[in-house]
């Protein structure tokens, strides 16, 4: 499609602010997101900023405040290249939605989720540049972008602990798969929090600010927040809830798609998983269950096969997912496919999406399943 060189089949939610998901098989087998299949998610105008009149401005309880030019930022500190994947808080929000609905919201399917090839320079850098002061807490981060969903309007932003801004993963990113950033990924630079909600990774940035205390900002005191199920969102004050940071064990499956009729037989299933911050993806197992059957863990007796485990593919890093494949044998009539990711720490997603729900939709890690329809040809 026309709009920011995305592709022609993205599943487009919202033209202002832009918010676009590939179809899930567009992600399947391809461990690096292509740009025109990565998602798009915005709560602002995409913005078109000229390189050479950045700058970044780095201040807060820091010894020596900084201001950088692109320039400047790639002289000064070494050049770093890793592949990372991203994933929106919402992603996957469809199916809470279909246990009880959640208005106002993007009904995110499974791919608000990509993996690139960020280049940059480590936010660690920069910051040991600046020098932070013993009480510095947290780093938040300020974008250009102005966002009308916030109350008043205001710059998208958000904060991490400072731990994580340190770890040396993060990313002040200039390059996207070998080129420059696109603007609608943040160019001239964006950050690149991997293992974190995509919504820390901030576009556009041009300010770091070193803190004592977690961000202020809309997006980080109010927005991405859990919120308990009997909450009403427009009632909570800012605070509220459980501040969304490390990603949970998550598995999606990309192919087949939901609906999807099947030759009788064996089929191939696909799909992607993930695990949180610092942690690896350990095991994906998928199973074929019988509609309606009762659900649980034992085979054949509630009409569902054995689980049987998925090769996973090679982890493009500690920080991206890993793609993964198995072979089930479809049978006549409709099913469901499932499957469900271990990480590394021996913690497995939860079995249904009814335990998750939240007012906003955030953090769907349940069991994944689609329904297809075994039919001769």
């Amino acid at each position: 499609m026309a709009a920011w060189d995305k592709r022609d089949d993205m599943i487009v939610y919202e033209e202002e602010p832009f918010n676009a998901e590939p179809p899930a098989a567009a992600l399947a087998d391809r461990p690096i997101t292509p740009l025109d299949t990565f998602y798009s998610r915005n709560h602002g105008p995409i913005l078109q900023i000229d390189p050479d009149s950045w700058r970044l401005r780095v201040d807060g309880v820091v010894r020596r405040p900084l201001v950088l030019s692109l320039a400047q930022l790639r002289a000064r500190f070494p050049e770093r290249t890793m592949v990372a994947t991203l994933l929106c808080a919402g992603n996957r929000r469809a199916e809470l939605a279909a246990v009880r609905p959640i208005p106002d919201e993007v009904p995110w399917g499974s791919g608000v989720i990509s993996t690139a090839r960020w280049t940059g320079v480590s936010l660690a850098d920069v910051l040991a540049a600046a020098e932070p002061w013993p009480d510095a807490g947290h780093v938040a981060f300020g974008a250009a972008d102005v966002s009308e969903l916030a109350d008043p309007p205001q710059p998208f932003g958000g904060s991490v602990p400072m731990s994580k801004a340190m770890a040396g993963e993060v990313l002040l990113a200039w390059e996207m798969d070998g080129a420059p950033l696109p603007p609608a990924h943040g160019a001239p630079v964006r950050v690149v929090v991997p293992g974190y909600i995509g919504a820390r990774s901030v576009k556009w940035v041009e300010h770091i600010h070193v803190q004592e205390q977690p961000s202020d900002n809309y997006f980080q005191a109010s927005a991405y927040r859990l919120l308990p199920a009997d909450v009403d969102p427009a009632a909570a004050a800012a605070g509220a809830g459980l501040s969304l940071g490390p990603l949970a064990v998550n598995a999606a499956i990309l192919t087949p798609e939901d609906g999807q009729a099947l030759p009788p037989g064996p089929n191939r299933i696909s799909g992607y998983a993930i695990a949180g911050d610092g942690r690896g993806v350990a095991r994906v197992d998928v199973r074929v269950e019988t509609p309606g059957s009762r659900q649980g863990t034992g085979p054949d007796a509630n009409g569902a096969s054995p689980w049987r485990q998925a090769d996973l593919g090679p982890a493009p890093s500690p920080w991206a997912w890993r793609l993964w494949d198995t072979t089930v044998r479809i049978p006549p009539g409709p099913v469901d496919i499932v499957a469900r990711a271990w990480d590394t720490s021996a913690t497995v997603q939860p079995e249904q999406p009814a335990t998750l729900w939240n007012p906003k939709g955030y953090g769907n890690n349940a069991w994944t399943r689609v329904r297809v329809t075994g039919r001769a040809a």
